[in-house]
């Protein structure tokens, strides 16, 4: 009889232990992917994403954005394009990919990088052959409810016959 006391109790106890824990996601890298199988669709949660721009310098030059992106998470990959859009004042224009490019399979490592590339012909300012640029956003393939927003300061993007900017797909960074 005394058997059932210590039984009740030492379930008690580990039910205690057990509600005790945290189960926060967002803590460290490997918390926060415990959830996310190794290889699946990477998450724009996971990345760290720095910025490069070669502004073009006057309507009608060519300028690029080049967003490098570091695989903070547990290794993922990237089936397609990323989605870019250019926000103006009264709504969102979406980006094409590059005409003639192909969407590639990357397989990406915990720390591993890969970048892509917008490319635009600078408008001219204030006409109406212009998009009047403030902000731009992007998801990733399988992410697409996550967008990062990047404020755009690299002048007016010419339209004509479309939006004059195009995205390439992801391409492989370091060794």
């Amino acid at each position: 009889m005394r058997t059932f006391p210590l039984t009740l109790a030492a379930a008690l106890a580990a039910t205690l232990l057990l509600t005790g824990c945290d189960d926060d996601k967002t803590g460290g890298d490997d918390v926060k992917n415990a959830d996310r199988k190794s290889g699946s669709g990477c998450a724009l949660g996971d990345m760290g994403v720095e910025v490069a721009a070669g502004a073009a310098p006057a309507a009608g030059d060519t300028g690029t954005v080049t967003v490098t992106l570091t695989n903070k998470g547990a290794q993922c990959s990237l089936k397609g394009f990323p989605g870019v859009d250019l926000h103006v004042k009264d709504g969102t224009t979406s980006v094409s990919p590059d005409e003639g490019a192909k969407a590639q399979s990357l397989t990406l490592a915990k720390g591993g990088t890969t970048s892509f590339t917008i490319t635009y012909v600078r408008g001219e300012e204030g006409s109406a052959k212009s998009l009047d640029v403030h902000q731009a956003s992007f998801t990733l393939p399988g992410d697409t409810n996550t967008a990062h927003e990047l404020e755009w300061t690299y002048g007016e993007v010419a339209r004509t016959n479309g939006t004059q900017a195009s995205v390439s797909g992801f391409e492989t960074s370091g060794d």
